[in-house]
């Protein structure tokens, strides 16, 4: 059975998914958070400290929890071209899921925020070079198309994940009528305009050389 002081921890964790996105770094009360989450004030400085060792916390938890499925899906068994496939859709579900917080933060951090500068100060070049990884496998292997890593990689993450976290905003923000959201939804958001996605963009990345074989297994 977890620690009184182990739910308190997570209770306020917890909370804090809920209210970051609307609040962000500046914003986030501890006083809001404390009450959200039905514990006392002065049990989040008991246990955290300090409001930027919480966000520090908030933030390196879920990004591990992305990472560490990330990093297992790569290492897995499997040619290449799976792998990175594998990979694109969790990074893409994981933006879906994630996506209102994702926004606030990168906002925070193009404010200056230093909490939000430091998360992707420190986190980016993990997940990027794990699909930079993929990419160049992909390539070697011949199956991908020769190009520059990174024009690979801004390309297949224009295309995967990032609507979640950018267009998705205008959504969420209330700019579309509620019409426009429920085909947003199944257009973009769904694990089959998810799926849909990742296949063009792995079609425009092959290799005119394993084109027709990959056609003739389908």
């Amino acid at each position: 059975m977890p620690r009184p002081s182990q739910q308190i921890d997570q209770a306020l964790l917890a909370s804090a998914r809920e209210l970051f996105p609307a609040a962000g770094c500046a914003g986030l009360s501890v006083r809001a958070l404390a009450e959200h989450a039905g514990v006392s004030p002065g049990m989040f400085h008991y246990h955290f400290g300090s409001k930027e060792r919480f966000l520090r916390t908030l933030l390196t938890g879920v990004y591990e929890e992305m990472f560490g499925s990330l990093a297992a899906q790569a290492a897995l068994p499997a040619e290449p071209v799976g792998r990175l496939r594998a990979a694109l859709g969790l990074l893409a579900r994981f933006a879906r899921s994630n996506r209102q917080l994702l926004a606030r933060l990168w906002l925070d951090a193009m404010a200056g925020e230093a909490v939000a500068r430091d998360f992707f100060r420190d986190n980016a070049p993990r997940h990027i070079g794990l699909v930079l990884q993929l990419l160049g496998a992909g390539q070697a292997a011949g199956a991908l198309k020769p190009m520059p890593p990174l024009q690979a990689f801004a390309f297949v993450m224009g295309a995967v994940p990032m609507p979640m976290i950018f267009a998705a905003g205008l959504i969420d923000s209330g700019l579309v009528p509620p019409g426009g959201r429920t085909a947003f939804d199944a257009q973009v958001m769904s694990d089959e305009a998810i799926d849909a996605r990742i296949e063009l963009a792995l079609g425009a990345l092959t290799s005119p050389k394993t084109a027709p074989a990959r056609r003739r297994r389908r």
